[in-house]
């Protein structure tokens, strides 16, 4: 299938590539999936149907093209010289980043090409990100005037202060090495060991029970956002809750009994 013909397309491209898993795929090649206001409300649509759908366990987010995302489009954005567009606009973006973490379901970004601006911050709100060896990262706003203010977001919390404060002064491109390095994807592996490196990353997750990645996903966030005391607090009672649920009993019971779980499917 041609580009032109992917172009025409819908702008996500969603499939299921084994029982649990559910792929959505960035459908905008010839704009570098860029994250224009139509893209982003997709997405989010997508990603709030996938919230209350028990049967997907992991949503894997990918892209066709030589682009995972090219950040915000810019034709868009220049169009409407509006502060008022300007802020509804990035509200939307923000909205839609943070709709990544209040999924119960955790989110694996499959990178393969170029991740820049809000297209890098998208990787970096994914719970886990797997990238091909020839992918490259940069927060680049600062090269047009811009400071990459809103990606500055998810990527303080991912790589440290004084690497993502030179990546958002410079502009600079990091590689896909250069980002496992620092923390910003999770694995960097070839081209064409991609999309099995990510099945592979899925099918563990998938394993586990449902109850305790969901439980374990909310308070990883929540905490992190906490002083250490309430951290300390929260995790306590989120660790007492998810004891009395069934599957953690057998999973206990299973240990002690030097044997596999018994969880039901789904668990």
């Amino acid at each position: 299938m041609s580009e032109t013909l992917l172009t025409d397309g819908p702008l996500l491209l969603v499939d299921q590539p084994r029982p649990g898993i559910v792929r959505i795929c960035m459908n905008r090649p010839l704009s570098f999936n860029a994250l224009s206001s139509e893209m982003m409300q997709a997405l989010h649509n997508q990603l709030e149907l996938l919230k209350a759908d028990d049967a997907c366990r992991v949503i894997v987010l990918s892209s066709k093209g030589r682009a995972f995302s090219s950040g915000h489009d810019l034709k868009e954005m220049r169009s409407h010289p509006d502060r008022d567009f300007y802020e509804k606009l990035f509200a939307q973006c923000s909205r839609l980043m943070m709709s990544l973490q209040n999924l119960p379901q955790p989110v694996v970004a499959q990178v393969d090409g170029i991740a820049t601006a809000a297209g890098c911050q998208l990787v970096a709100m994914c719970d886990l990100a797997v990238a091909s060896q020839t992918s490259r990262f940069a927060v680049s706003g600062i090269h047009y005037g811009l400071f990459c203010a809103t990606p500055s977001v998810g990527l303080t919390r991912n790589v440290s202060r004084k690497m993502a404060m030179e990546m958002l002064l410079t502009g600079d491109f990091i590689s896909a090495e250069q980002a496992l390095e620092r923390g910003l994807i999770n694995r960097c592996v070839s081209s064409d060991a991609l999309a099995e490196a990510v099945i592979d990353l899925c099918m563990k997750i998938i394993e586990k029970p449902a109850v305790a990645i969901q439980m374990g996903k909310a308070l990883f966030y929540q905490q992190a956002e906490m002083g250490l005391a309430a951290a300390y607090q929260l995790a306590g009672q989120v660790m007492a809750c998810n004891m009395m649920d069934p599957t953690a009993q057998e999973g206990f019971q299973a240990f002690l009994e030097k044997r596999p779980p018994s969880w039901k499917p789904n668990h």
